[in-house]
């Protein structure tokens, strides 16, 4: 942990903390030895003015308690995660103020924009120089949405068609609502569906029709969901049951070998400069979209089944471009 993390540490746990916390506490969380802390703690102390007690007897600190104004940290001492919720908070605000709960959430607004303002050094102006983009995001029915959302809630089943994208064809189903997901800027229901008797995933954007039944949903384990909707590649995983070997060209190298595809991938560099990434997958659609995006930087290796899908791809790319 370097002296940034450690100082956002130690200052996250003293703001919060509602009496004098021990040495040994701060050190574990700091990861840093005794002297080190000390030196850490006298520097918020001289140089941002943080109001730090030492008990040398009891082996604590703590800020004090009698100051008129809660201290802050100058400069923004945000992690990434901390800075992209805040401000994707934010945004979303915003963007809702139009709706049902505008006049209701105006103050969680302004509330926000207080805190960035407070956390950022620079004022409003810190939401101007921040930027989220969304993209590929697709049309999604209002109505649908708040008959799913009410049914998921509720725990009632639903009685829905769904217009399938592969197949093309809208079959009549009856779910028993298990989540919503938010997914590369979409949402999808995963649920129970007692017309095919399975846990499926739906796309919120093909359901047509959704009517509240009366009967309660059943209920299914979150590990059970986890399990065969989230184990393998995609939003439309399924059970993984197969492993991808994924080569990548020196060029892409750079890119992939800091992206995280999967949470259960391996990866390993070739000696020929090239990285190899392999990640469980199990409905292969979705993994084959992503893979083929690098076009000729990327070799899928095994299992074969995989790699005959993605010469078939490419074929088909060639054909249309009167390259057979």
């Amino acid at each position: 942990m370097d002296r940034y993390e450690r100082l956002s540490t130690l200052h996250r746990l003293l703001s919060v903390a509602r009496y004098p916390t021990p040495f040994k506490s701060l050190q574990a969380s700091a990861e840093c030895s005794r002297a080190q802390l000390y030196r850490d703690l006298s520097y918020m102390r001289d140089a941002f003015g943080a109001p730090i007690e030492f008990d040398s007897d009891a082996h604590t600190v703590r800020y004090q308690a009698d100051i008129e104004q809660r201290f802050e940290m100058p400069g923004l001492w945000l992690s990434s995660d901390e800075l992209y919720a805040l401000i994707a908070a934010q945004q979303l605000v915003n963007e809702a103020q139009g709706g049902f709960l505008g006049e209701a959430i105006k103050p969680l607004s302004l509330r926000l924009e207080k805190l960035i303002e407070r956390k950022g050094s620079v004022g409003k102006q810190a939401l101007e120089r921040i930027r989220i983009v969304r993209k590929q995001g697709r049309k999604l029915p209002e109505r649908e949405f708040r008959a799913v959302a009410h049914a998921l809630l509720d725990r009632k089943r639903l009685k829905l068609v769904y217009h399938a994208r592969i197949k093309q064809d809208m079959t009549q189903r009856e779910v028993s609502p298990q989540r919503l997901t938010y997914y590369r800027d979409n949402w999808y229901l995963d649920g129970f569906c007692h017309t095919s008797n399975g846990l499926r995933t739906f796309a919120l954007e093909r359901i047509k029709a959704p009517t509240l039944l009366p009967t309660v949903a059943t209920d299914i384990a979150q590990e059970q969901l986890d399990q065969e909707l989230a184990s393998a590649y995609g939003i439309f995983s399924g059970v993984a049951r197969e492993r991808a070997v994924l080569k990548f060209s020196r060029d892409a190298a750079r890119w992939v070998a800091e992206e995280v595809w999967h949470r259960e991938q391996s990866s390993r560099w070739l000696d020929d400069g090239r990285f190899e990434l392999t990640l469980p997958f199990g409905n292969p659609t979705e993994l084959l979209m992503d893979v083929l995006r690098y076009g000729g930087d990327v070799e899928v290796a095994a299992p074969e089944s995989l790699r005959l899908l993605a010469i078939e791809k490419l074929r088909g790319a060639l054909k249309r471009y009167g390259l057979n």
